[in-house]
């Protein structure tokens, strides 16, 4: 059985064991979590109010940081250069159940 869930504005299909990257979470590592099901999928396909009712719990792994970005700016004949760098935060959460 699988479900979608939405975090941080984007929707993850997980299996229980699953473990997923989204961004940052404050909760510590250890900590439980639950989210809401958007669609619940295995021998019938369940959505709107139906898999409201099914909850996907999870449990925080770790937070880490993405690989570096780098953004330039640029303008031509006038010796305008610009460079910034980001590194994004992620949670990683594995999915104890799904119920």
């Amino acid at each position: 059985m699988f479900a979608i869930i939405q975090s941080g504005g984007k929707q993850y299909r997980v299996l229980e064991g699953d473990t997923i990257i989204v961004e940052k979470l404050d909760l510590e590592p250890g900590a439980s979590l639950s989210f809401d099901s958007i669609m619940v999928g295995g021998d019938t396909i369940l959505a709107g109010s139906e898999a409201a009712k099914v909850k996907v719990a999870g449990e925080v792994v770790r937070h880490d940081k993405g690989r570096k970005i780098y953004i330039d700016k640029y303008k031509s004949g006038i010796q305008y250069r610009r460079r910034n760098g980001h590194r994004q935060n992620y949670t990683f959460v594995k999915i104890t159940g799904i119920k």
